[in-house]
């Protein structure tokens, strides 16, 4: 599966701009780039393993989407 640019919502209420999907240099592992769209102190900018962003977690006892594109 693949992931478009755009606006996502994280399962926790922040929302992200995913820039792309890179690859690592090492492994060549699909990495997602986004960026967050609150303030965050730790970065702006932030990778993850293609499978885990688009993983589903157990919120509030139901199976739903870590990232989900709103825009």
């Amino acid at each position: 599966m693949k992931v478009k640019p755009g606006i996502y919502k994280h399962y926790k209420g922040h929302r992200y701009k995913v820039l792309g999907v890179a690859k690592h240099s090492e492994t060549l592992e699909d990495m997602v780039v986004y960026e967050a769209l609150y303030d965050n102190e730790l970065s702006k900018l932030w990778v993850r393993p293609l499978p885990l962003f688009l993983d589903t977690v157990e919120h509030e006892g139901k199976k739903v989407k870590r990232f989900e594109l709103i825009e």
